[in-house]
């Protein structure tokens, strides 16, 4: 496993982890020993709802962990014209004739119904990289693809809201 992750991704994920751990773990944890005092552990939703808390925590602390462990960290190195990491892009979709406002983010960042796609998908892939004007073909699938039109291109930054999936 090799992600490819902004210095943004990397700080984001290791707050969250450091969270996670100091705060959020001990306090999971506690709630598991009130909880065990109920009794009968067979019959005790309480106790399973914290150890389940409790498991979904270590989870996601192991999750953080390992994608920090193993990123390539990436940089924006596109020129002013072309389409970067975190660029607002106007496309026209031809078979549709509409118009959509999207924004290629890093992988841990993607949420396509807020217009925010991934630069390993399809679309991210071929959209890196182009220009103001730029017709191209994007392969959703090896028998079906379609056709793209670069509108508009405004050049931004990561700015951490992008939450981390």
């Amino acid at each position: 496993m090799n992600n490819e992750l902004t210095k943004q991704d990397i700080e984001i994920m290791q707050k969250e982890s450091d969270h996670l751990r100091l705060v959020v773990l001990p306090e999971a944890i506690e709630e598991v020993k009130r909880t065990r005092a109920f009794g009968d552990l067979s019959e005790n939703y309480e106790y399973k709802a914290a150890k389940q808390a409790q498991n979904a925590c270590k989870r996601r602390i192991r999750y953080l962990d390992r994608m920090i462990k193993s990123a390539t960290v990436i940089e924006d190195d596109t020129a002013e014209d072309q389409v970067g990491l975190f660029d607002l892009v106007e496309l026209w979709f031809e078979d549709d004739e509409e118009c959509q406002t999207v924004s290629v983010v890093t992988t841990v960042r993607c949420d396509p119904r807020q217009g925010r796609i991934s630069k390993e998908s399809p679309m991210g892939k071929a959209l890196l990289g182009k220009r103001v004007g730029d017709r191209f073909e994007v392969a959703a699938t090896p028998t079906y693809s379609y056709y793209v039109q670069v509108r508009a291109i405004t050049k931004g930054q990561d700015d951490g809201s992008a939450p981390i999936l």
